[in-house]
């Protein structure tokens, strides 16, 4: 097993070096691709910081890979294995740091960037109805505006036909009802007035989305669409707040409130005292259904005014590189390939490391006898003779210094 194994790695470090520079290449390219869209310019200044950008990835992720495939599986102690599994570990964030994620902008930024241009259409849109329900709540408040002036418009006949106070024609209770009446009649037609106005605003607001829309998913370079889909959506931000100045609900409470604060009381012109006290009696009456129905009014002006306004919605450009961040969940399959063609090296070290350690174990199991290769056999012999030829050498040596020595 162990030789086969041997033999197995030594065909596989033929191309494991050229199949790692292909995959540092591969992510050097999307790299580039990534950065394009994150500088500024299009001059030859760009071109050149992005190719050089992306060749320091590639080489920084070649170079990270072959320390670790030749050194980790080379290490035996536990503490020299965890030491370079941090190592590793570490430098896999760099690379997902410096080259994943630009590679997942490359795989998916347009796609990203449309999506970004969906939501904001969908935030855009909630707005919009958001002020349009407001806007025709408030525009619902002109049925009891019209309830509270044609009730005061009833009191003002009978009060000329002597309903009221038992004095007929047009007296100072008809002029104080009939004030009233008119006020409240002008208020009902300043309401409708809007109406038309809140339908147009909508209208054209829902032509603004139509074109956003379509921004989003016609064909053609995504930078070009996003200025466009800029431009229709700062139109858009502006009718909104046109929308929501046209609800009428703050101007219906402040005439609620100035109803019966702004009664300009007429002299009585009662031809007798018992005529004036009646007319006094009446007055007083009125006014006091005058505060009630203001109050009601006032009520229901102030329920409108308390429904939530539409959201602020600010539409920020973002990048392609930005954007595949921020919808990372919307796109995991490009993720995973961009990490994926950094991070694959990781599982060749791994290999590498179980087959070493395999070999290790083979090789400790079996007497050294029975694990020599034939060279290894011949290195041994060609040692042991040249240790032979030594000790003949130097017993020879020692033999010829003795017969040497003179005799005493």
């Amino acid at each position: 097993m162990v030789h086969e194994l041997e033999t197995h790695l030594g065909f596989l470090d033929t191309f494991t070096g050229a199949a790692l520079g292909v995959l540092a290449v591969a992510s050097g390219i999307y790299t580039y691709l990534g950065v394009q869209s994150l500088l500024d310019g299009d001059g030859a200044m760009q071109a050149f910081a992005a190719i050089a950008y992306s060749v320091a990835v590639s080489t920084g992720i070649f170079v990270f890979w072959s320390y670790l495939m030749r050194l980790f599986p080379a290490m035996r102690s536990a503490r020299s294995r965890a030491g370079l599994l941090g190592a590793m570990g570490l430098g896999s964030l760099a690379i997902i740091a410096m080259s994943s994620w630009l590679n997942a902008a490359a795989l998916a930024g347009g796609a990203a960037v449309e999506q970004h241009l969906a939501v904001t259409v969908q935030d855009y849109q909630a707005a919009l109805e958001r002020a349009n329900e407001n806007a025709l709540a408030a525009q619902g408040l002109e049925r009891d505006v019209a309830r509270v002036q044609q009730s005061f418009a009833d009191l003002s006949e009978q009060e000329a036909s002597g309903g009221l106070s038992g004095l007929a024609g047009r007296g100072a209770v008809f002029r104080v009802l009939r004030q009233k009446s008119e006020e409240l009649g002008a208020l009902q037609q300043q309401i409708a007035e809007q109406s038309p106005l809140v339908d147009a605003a909508f209208a054209e607001g829902n032509a603004i989305l139509s074109r956003m829309r379509a921004l989003t998913v016609e064909p053609g370079p995504v930078d070009i669409r996003t200025v466009e889909f800029s431009e229709e959506a700062v139109q858009l931000a502006g009718l909104i707040a046109r929308l929501r100045q046209l609800s009428v609900a703050p101007l219906v409470e402040r005439a609620a409130q100035d109803l019966t604060a702004s009664v300009v009381l007429p002299e009585l012109d009662g031809g007798s005292e018992a005529s004036r006290t009646a007319q006094g009696t009446t007055i007083a009456s009125v006014l006091d259904v005058l505060a009630k129905r203001a109050t009601t009014l006032e009520s229901a002006a102030a329920q409108v005014i308390a429904l939530p306004d539409p959201e602020e919605i600010s539409y920020t450009p973002l990048s392609p590189a930005d954007a595949v961040i921020r919808y990372a969940g919307n796109f995991v399959p490009s993720w995973a390939g961009a990490i994926a063609i950094d991070l694959l090296p990781a599982v060749l070290v791994l290999i590498l490391t179980v087959t070493q350690g395999a070999i290790r174990s083979g090789r400790e199991a079996v007497p050294i006898e029975d694990r020599m290769t034939v060279s290894e056999l011949r290195a041994a012999l060609a040692a042991a003779r040249d240790v032979d030829v030594a000790l003949a050498n130097g017993r020879a040596e020692a033999h010829s210094g003795r017969k040497d020595l003179p005799d005493v």
